[in-house]
């Protein structure tokens, strides 16, 4: 029987080695970095692949299959409707170029449900964790979502994935639809950083289309665990979802 509880204390500790580890040893080579071939705005950093291979050597012996954004579907030495999801770096640019936001993100799901999320903000040096079962903590400490029920006074976070088709009028109409209803807009440039704010209550809404599911996979877990809602169907591009998650007072079709 799986033991979530021990998966999680692992998980949790995984994140936090990986991520001091980067930190400690953040020298200019970690952030090299070279354009996709395959996909011309997004890059791909030394940092990923070292935070990667740390984060997998130390999951692996679990036996379960692992999605890794860089390694891709791995199959564990078992059969199981459980996976984890493994961002190492959400927001490498962010990171290669010190803009901001950045974090190691490591999910748990069965099937395509969030059991638990586990994420490792680099800049605060925070760790975040949660589950619709487990609650949600940020170093311990019990976070809970906003009160926020109207649009016109909620803030919102959002941005343009690497496969947003930002040269699509109609994309960009509807986007601009969405987001001019709330008082706020913030594109932080990490999923996952955007995620736990909405689960701190320091922002109300998240939502974004083709966001690929290692982006948000932890965020979510932990937004449902602080209390809000989260709502998530496949996107147009393979392993991608549009998502839409919440303090639960703001709904999408309000």
């Amino acid at each position: 029987m799986l033991k979530i509880d021990e998966l999680l204390e692992l998980t949790k500790s995984v994140s936090t080695q990986a991520g001091q580890r980067l930190l400690d040893g953040m020298g200019q080579k970690k952030k090299e970095y070279v354009y996709s071939s395959e996909h011309p705005k997004e890059i791909k950093a030394l940092a990923d692949t070292v935070l990667e291979k740390d984060i997998l050597q130390a999951l692996t012996p679990q036996g379960l299959p692992i999605l890794s954004e860089e390694a891709g579907f791995l199959l564990g030495q078992q059969e199981s409707k459980y996976r984890f999801i493994v961002d190492p770096l959400d927001g490498t640019f962010n990171f290669v170029k010190g803009l901001g936001p950045c974090a190691i993100s490591i999910a748990l799901w069965q099937d395509q449900k969030p059991i638990f999320g586990v994420i490792y903000s680099l800049m605060e040096q925070q760790l975040f964790w949660g589950g619709v079962d487990i609650g949600a903590y940020c170093n311990g400490q019990e976070i809970r979502v906003s009160d926020t029920s109207k649009k016109a006074e909620a803030s919102i976070c959002t941005g343009f994935p690497v496969r947003f088709e930002s040269e699509n009028d109609i994309v960009m109409q509807s986007f601009y639809k969405k987001v001019r209803q709330y008082a706020k807009v913030r594109m932080l440039g990490s999923a996952a950083v955007s995620l736990v704010n909405i689960a701190k209550g320091a922002a109300d809404v998240y939502s974004e289309q083709n966001i690929m599911v290692w982006d948000v996979a932890a965020g979510l877990a932990i937004v449902e665990g602080a209390g809000g809602s989260v709502q998530f169907k496949p996107g147009t591009i393979e392993h991608s979802l549009d998502v839409y998650a919440s303090n639960r007072h703001l709904s999408e079709s309000d």
